[in-house]
């Protein structure tokens, strides 16, 4: 199931909660996709779908924790809001610092329910943001050339021009004309802007460079 809208993703083997939930979210207008079993979700769930995941923690062969553990491993970003019979506080904090939105307790009120929806909605499509951005990014950098991109490597650590030159075997006014044609492709108006952009894609990790180099 892919669609524009984002969708709720209900995950509980307990038919009367995933019913009472299921007819919850659908009264506030979500998009609600149920499952009475991790699997049955893990093997229908296209990373492509925005949403979130409303996930119970107990349930028989493939806890909660599971669950976001196997997501985690093939990548994908799908906030969870977990949903238990009681209070589990190591267990809450595992699952918070592995990037569950919330934890709570049933039964939920309503409005906390929303509320931590909302904030998973959120998250997700500030990362399908970022990820997008991230592509674009990539795309930039695929239309360097080889030396264009050795160029590039050099600017954003802080290098200057002519440290760059004698780096790489060549002079100041041949690494000028690469630079310019660097920050063109790369479409950044600035150094700052460029060091943002090579960050954004792990290029570079480290402080801004100095900017009197011209």
């Amino acid at each position: 199931m892919k669609s524009r809208e984002p969708t709720i993703f209900l995950v509980d083997d307990d038919p009367s909660v995933l019913k009472a939930l299921d007819r919850l979210l659908r009264s506030e207008g979500y998009r609600v996709a149920t499952f009475a079993c991790p699997q049955a979700f893990l093997s229908g769930y296209d990373q492509q779908q925005a949403g979130c995941l409303v996930l119970d923690l107990t349930m028989p062969l493939m806890s909660g924790m599971e669950v976001q553990q196997r997501l985690n491993e093939t990548g994908a970003r799908l906030p969870i809001v977990f949903l238990v019979g009681r209070g589990d506080i190591p267990t809450a904090v595992r699952a918070l610092k592995e990037g569950a939105v919330d934890f709570l307790t049933k039964p939920v009120a309503d409005e906390t329910l929303f509320a931590a929806i909302r904030e998973a909605l959120a998250k997700d499509a500030d990362n399908r943001l970022s990820r997008a951005e991230v592509a674009l990014i990539q795309h930039r950098l695929a239309s360097l050339t080889p030396r264009e991109l050795e160029v590039l490597k050099h600017v954003v650590v802080g290098r200057l021009n002519k440290q760059i030159a004698v780096d790489l075997g060549t002079v100041e006014k041949t690494i000028k004309v690469h630079r310019g044609r660097v920050m063109k492709k790369m479409q950044a108006k600035s150094l700052v802007e460029l060091v943002r952009l090579a960050e954004q894609v792990g290029l570079v990790s480290t402080a801004p460079p100095k900017l009197f180099d011209v």
